[in-house]
């Protein structure tokens, strides 16, 4: 099983600690990178979004800093927001990745839970759905055939085109879900691995949707594919100073989200019921962390478990105990 890390390269100010700057934030990302291929990880994701709180807006930037300081360490967005980029421009810089990396590169696309990039690039919310079926289409003939012809809606038609550079191997594209049946099926029809977005309730729960994924498989004639978990949580040397490092920053971020979103704020007792054995939090020391991710990498067939710690922005040394914790403490017992 692979375990790894994601961030958005978040920059809350919480308490009396302000936000880092941009520049800050994402040379942190690039030291947390650097210390999860130390500590043996085997993957680090880089989140797309388009706001102040976050300052990750291109991911294939960051990834390749990343490259240049790294040797091993698969490197994948976490997600890409495929229905407002440019398919064409996108491979081209997933393709360069893979090949400054030496194969290293991998894309998870997605919708976005976040809509800022719609209006940013000139989309219409309206096409939601289309954008990415028409987007995720272009991007799969790119990265197979040379040449492309193609015509769609949103950009203009392709004609007997070599996209270039082309990598030395197919580039990985995963589908990343927030729970979504119909999104479920597109992924296993196609062929392609999963990635399941797990940030409030209880695992379990998706295990329907894993089931529905792999009947989907066999229906599209494909083999078994890779499944993989993005959730929140962070690791410490004792679950008491777990929750006193963690809880202030999450519950601001989460409540900051509730109030756009319509939902009520994080309380303590909200907390510790997702931190809960059944729960979607991984809050708590290596030992307690550990049988969480083995639990529900059983319960889901999971090939691959990434952890997100810096929810609300977490000082950078506790985000890097963290990732020594991970690499070093909880990896040996989950494998």
């Amino acid at each position: 099983m692979e375990l790894g890390l994601t961030t958005f390269a978040e920059r809350h100010a919480v308490g009396d600690r302000p936000a880092p700057s941009a520049g800050e934030r994402l040379r942190q990302v690039v030291d947390e990178a650097v210390a999860a291929e130390r500590a043996g990880l085997d993957v680090y994701g880089v989140g797309e979004h388009h706001r102040r709180d976050f300052a990750a807006s291109a991911p294939a930037v960051v990834l390749a800093t990343i490259a240049g300081r790294t040797e091993r360490i698969q490197l994948t967005s976490a997600v890409s927001v495929l229905s407002s980029a440019d398919p064409v421009r996108l491979y081209q810089e997933f393709a360069t990745l893979d090949l400054l990396s030496d194969g290293r590169a991998e894309l998870m696309a997605g919708r976005g839970s976040f809509t800022e990039s719609f209006p940013l690039f000139g989309y219409d919310l309206a096409d939601y759905d289309d954008l990415f079926d028409e987007k995720l289409a272009l991007l799969l003939h790119l990265r197979a055939d040379e040449p492309v012809t193609w015509s769609g809606r949103f950009r203009p038609a392709l004609h007997d085109t070599v996209v270039q550079p082309r990598t030395d191997r197919p580039l990985p594209v995963w589908i990343a879900v927030g729970g979504s049946p119909e999104s479920v099926v597109r992924a296993g029809l196609l062929g392609l691995p999963l990635a399941i977005a797990i940030i409030g309730g209880q695992p379990a729960r998706f295990r329907p949707l894993v089931d529905l994924y792999h009947r989907a498989l066999e229906e599209g004639g494909h083999d078994p594919q890779p499944i993989a978990v993005h959730a929140h949580g962070y690791i410490a040397d004792t679950d008491e100073q777990a929750v006193a490092d963690f809880y202030e920053p999450y519950a601001a971020a989460m409540s900051g989200l509730g109030r756009e979103r319509g939902w009520g704020a994080m309380t303590p007792d909200q907390f510790e019921a997702l931190r809960s054995p059944a729960g979607s939090l991984f809050v708590g020391t290596p030992d307690r962390v550990a049988e969480k991710i083995a639990g529900i990498r059983d319960t889901l067939g999971l090939d691959r478990f990434m952890l997100h710690p810096s929810v609300g922005t977490l000082p950078h040394d506790n985000v890097l105990h963290t990732i020594e914790l991970l690499g070093e403490k909880i990896a040996p017992q989950v494998r």
